[in-house]
C-alpha cells in the first residue's frame, strides 16, 4: 500500500499510512458507544450486503460479542438469520479459514487464527473475504 504505483492507482499520492495512528485513535474515542445498529437495520432492510467479522482469537472485539451483534439488530431477517447453522468457509479445497452463517444479505464471518486485526494475521483469508465480498458476497465454496 505504501508503494507510488499502489497510490497513484488509489489516488492517495501524497498520503502516509500508519498502522493504528494514535490521533486518529484518539478523534474516535468518543465513537466507541454510540449504537449503530440502527443504520446497519436501515442498510440491510434496504437489500445491500452486510459482513460482519471477528478473528476468533480477538480478545478486544471477541468474535462471540460481534456474534451476539448480528442476533441483535433488528432487521426483516433477523429471526431466520439467527436460525442459521455454520458452514466452513475454506481458503481452498484443503484449508478451512473460519465459519459463516448468513441469510439473505447478512453474512457473520468467525476468522480462525486470526486477532483484532484479521489481516494482519491471516492475509490470504482476508483477501479472500474481501474479494469474495466486493464480488458477490461471501459464501461457503
Amino acid at each position: 500500500m505504501g508503494r507510488d504505483d499502489v497510490k497513484q492507482i488509489l489516488g492517495v499520492e501524497g498520503r502516509g499510512w500508519s498502522e493504528c495512528n494514535y490521533l486518529v485513535h484518539t478523534a474516535l474515542l468518543g465513537d466507541w458507544m454510540t449504537n449503530l445498529g440502527t443504520k446497519v437495520t436501515d442498510i440491510l432492510n434496504k437489500g445491500l450486503d452486510v459482513l460482519i467479522y471477528s478473528g476468533d482469537k480477538d480478545f478486544i472485539c471477541n468474535w462471540r460479542g460481534g456474534e451476539a451483534w448480528t442476533h441483535q439488530v433488528e432487521w426483516t431477517g433477523r429471526d431466520e438469520f439467527n436460525k442459521q447453522d455454520y458452514g466452513e468457509w475454506s481458503i481452498d479445497e484443503n484449508r478451512d479459514a473460519g465459519a459463516l452463517k448468513t441469510y439473505e444479505n447478512l453474512k457473520f464471518l468467525r476468522v480462525y487464527e486470526a486477532g483484532h486485526m484479521v489481516p494482519m494475521n491471516q492475509p490470504e483469508a482476508a483477501l479472500k473475504m474481501l474479494n469474495q465480498f466486493t464480488s458477490g458476497g461471501v459464501r461457503i465454496e
